[in-house]
């Protein structure tokens, strides 16, 4: 089976001043293990990343340009 990569840009809707943490965790839950979320965002969203980690996504993060993160998520497999 192949792994899924969903990706989502947040930056427009923080810019509109729209809380995207639901959308956020909708496209989370709809992760098998070893799929691949990568989302954009104007800063590195530390709060997020605590709240993933959890649900037992791992993280790399980077800095696209000023206001421009691109944050990784992969979620670890069950069966270690």
């Amino acid at each position: 089976m192949e792994n899924k990569i969903v990706e989502l840009d947040v930056r427009e809707d923080l810019k509109n001043k729209l809380e995207p943490f639901q959308k956020i965790m909708t496209a989370v839950t709809e992760l098998d293990s070893n799929d691949v979320f990568i989302l954009h965002a104007p800063f590195k969203p530390v709060p997020l990343l605590g709240v993933l980690k959890a649900k037992g996504f791992e993280h790399k993060a980077e800095e696209i340009e000023k206001k421009h993160w691109k944050i990784t998520f992969t979620k670890r497999s069950e069966s270690l």
